[in-house]
């Protein structure tokens, strides 16, 4: 059975979502040429946006119900997806907003990929394992 690593995938989808925020508008400016936009997409912006949330919010309710049992990165999370939402609606502040909700999503993450690792697996009358 395959199993996924949803920290390590949370992870990944949020530096993928900073590289295509910060970089490629630099590098591939020549997109529109060939007829694709995806450097101010809403839609597509919104996608990478939902796409990060669904994941992390997997990966983290999974890791708090099953494992650990603490809230801190939750929350942390949940305040990496908000300053990701206000960057779509205060355009004028994307960088001010863009590199601390990476930076919050990944340090959700990565704390909560931590306390599952070294979780007693106290087995309380609320976990489903």
């Amino acid at each position: 059975m395959l199993k996924i690593n949803y920290d390590a995938l949370g992870i990944a989808a949020s530096v993928a979502c900073a590289i295509h925020c910060a970089l490629l508008p630099l590098v591939l400016t020549s997109l529109p040429v060939l007829g694709i936009n995806i450097i101010n997409n809403t839609w597509f912006e919104v996608f990478m946006i939902l796409l990060a949330a669904a994941i992390g919010s997997y990966s983290l309710t999974h890791g708090y119900k099953k494992h650990h049992h603490h809230k801190q990165a939750i929350y942390i999370f949940a305040l990496g997806i908000t300053m990701l939402l206000l960057k779509q609606i205060f355009h004028a502040y994307q960088t001010w907003f863009l590199v601390p909700a990476v930076i919050l999503i990944v340090r959700a993450h990565y704390i909560n990929y931590r306390q599952c690792r070294k979780a007693a697996h106290c087995h309380t009358e609320d976990c489903n394992h």
